[in-house]
């Protein structure tokens, strides 16, 4: 994995973005030293909307659209 300074990376950023894209790898962003970021390749998903991920997961138990409270408890109706 590579380590880059902040101001090179700022200087070469579009170039070390292809190359990330290209190879896959990893680069790590130093500012004074010290990493505080890390850049890798996007993850790619093959669905256009990630909840779609999530369909079928859910069962509905009861009524989702009615008050979970009964209407003689609450407050306003007395």
């Amino acid at each position: 994995m590579e380590r880059i300074n902040a101001s090179d990376f700022k200087a070469r950023c579009l170039s070390i973005l292809d190359r990330v894209k290209s190879s896959g790898e990893r680069v790590v962003i130093l500012k004074r030293g010290q990493p505080v970021a890390e850049l890798g390749p996007a993850t790619q998903s093959s669905d256009h909307y990630p909840q779609l991920r999530l369909k079928g997961t859910v069962t509905v138990v009861g009524d989702i659209v009615g008050p979970v409270v009964p209407e003689d408890h609450w407050e306003s109706n007395r």
